[in-house]
């Protein structure tokens, strides 16, 4: 979230950035409840003075065998009061709270401006489309032929959004986080951890997830709620810890299977394994240094580009506009794969630098060793990749005229040796 006192003092900027980010927060009413919280602690602190004087002024009287009662009696009232100004304190940082975790990030001064997707620009292509001697099919329509994807069974079992992966299509998504999760830890510098799957409402407040996006998550009992990313389990790892400067950045890689509810998106991505309610996901975070967290982003979202090329998959980055920003984001850069079974670029990942606003949610400072104090990390994460998707761009990118798919090289030692799902 951002600092209170940071709106107080910048209403404007802050009005000018949600403006940019075609969002709303109530930052005059953030002002209101600031300014009326220390209206009532100066006025609780001066009867704190007072009763205190008082106090001094009691034990005067009864030591020389005056009367009191007039003196007490003031006091019980001015006591009454502080109590109900304390109470009044604690309803107004509750209402200021609620109001801050509503409002957005402020974007990065690199940000483009922008309404929507459409003013993304471009920041780089890696790779060639294949051009196909016939025309060729969605991935749907490829893994039902090849019997490695099943959604009619799963509907059966859950409903529509969840996919059945079968044979070589379960061992090629398996194939596939393994993988990413050798490629980062063995070459870039990641620590693998295997979080839980499902987590409390303080970690996913930590994460920006509530109170905005409480519709999109799946509830279970006991309070406990499932995890739509890893980033919310990984990031809340050093929630209220104070961390080493000198072990920055921290970077973790988990693979989790996520879940979402997917609300507002009916009739989008109907068919296929896009938007399922039920993905698996290898992810990328990082805890970093203030100073250094946008070149961190620039090699996180290097480490989820090296996927795609290794895996020979054509891609493009995008910086998100102001419009098309995340919540939490002060800055975003999608990668968006090549699917010829659709002809179009799809997002296959969001790395984003959120700077200190998750961290001011979950606490998560590090110790300067020249400082006095503590200072609020920075945190990133990305996609690393979404493994759904990628399953989705290596069957429609390596499939063949006889309805087979090839597959890449650098997952064949994971297929038991398999070139060919045919």
């Amino acid at each position: 979230m951002l600092d209170p006192k940071f709106i107080r003092d910048n209403p404007e900027t802050v009005k000018k950035a949600l403006e940019g980010r075609r969002s709303q927060g109530d930052i005059d009413g953030v002002i209101r409840l600031e300014s009326e919280r220390r209206g009532i602690i100066a006025r609780a602190e001066d009867l704190k003075r007072q009763r205190n004087e008082a106090s001094k002024l009691i034990g005067q009287m009864m030591r020389e065998g005056g009367d009191a009662s007039v003196v007490k009696d003031q006091m019980k009232a001015v006591s009454d009061e502080v109590a109900s100004l304390d109470e009044r304190t604690s309803e107004i940082e509750e209402e200021l709270k609620n109001l801050v975790l509503n409002i957005p990030n402020i974007p990065h001064p690199s940000v483009p401006l922008g309404a929507g997707e459409e003013d993304n620009p471009t920041v780089r292509t890696w790779g060639t489309p294949a051009k196909f001697d016939f025309t060729p099919k969605s991935h749907w329509e490829i893994g039902e032929s090849l019997d490695i994807i099943d959604f009619e069974r799963a509907g059966k079992i859950s409903g529509a959004r969840f996919a059945l992966m079968k044979g070589a299509g379960a061992r090629l998504e398996r194939a596939l986080i393994n993988f990413m999760l050798d490629l980062h830890t063995g070459e870039h510098g990641y620590l693998e951890v295997l979080p839980p799957f499902m987590v409390n409402r303080e970690s996913m407040t930590a994460t920006g997830q509530l109170p905005k996006f409480e519709e999109d998550l799946f509830h279970v009992d006991d309070g406990f709620l499932l995890i739509p990313t890893a980033e919310v389990p990984v990031t809340n790892i050093h929630r209220g810890e104070i961390l080493r400067e000198e072990d920055l950045p921290v970077m973790y890689t988990a693979y989790t299977p996520c879940f979402r509810r997917e609300a507002g998106s009916y009739g989008k991505d109907t068919r296929g394994l896009i938007r399922q309610h039920q993905f698996d996901k290898v992810e990328l975070v990082k805890f970093a240094h203030p100073d250094t967290s946008y070149d961190e982003l620039e090699k996180l979202t290097n480490n989820a580009e090296q996927v795609l090329q290794r895996l020979g998959l054509p891609y493009r980055v995008v910086t998100l506009c102001t419009g098309d920003l995340g919540f939490s984001s002060a800055k975003t850069y999608d990668i968006e794969v090549w699917l010829p079974g659709q002809d179009k670029f799809r997002e296959i990942s969001s790395c984003s630098n959120f700077e200190d606003f998750q961290a001011r949610r979950g606490e998560i400072r590090f110790k300067s060793g020249g400082e006095k104090g503590t200072r609020l990390v920075h945190t990133l994460n990305g996609s690393g990749l979404a493994v759904g998707r990628t399953l989705v761009a290596v069957i429609e990118n390596y499939q063949q005229a006889d309805g087979s798919v090839v597959v890449p090289e650098v997952l064949r030692p994971y297929m038991g040796g398999m070139e060919k799902i045919g």
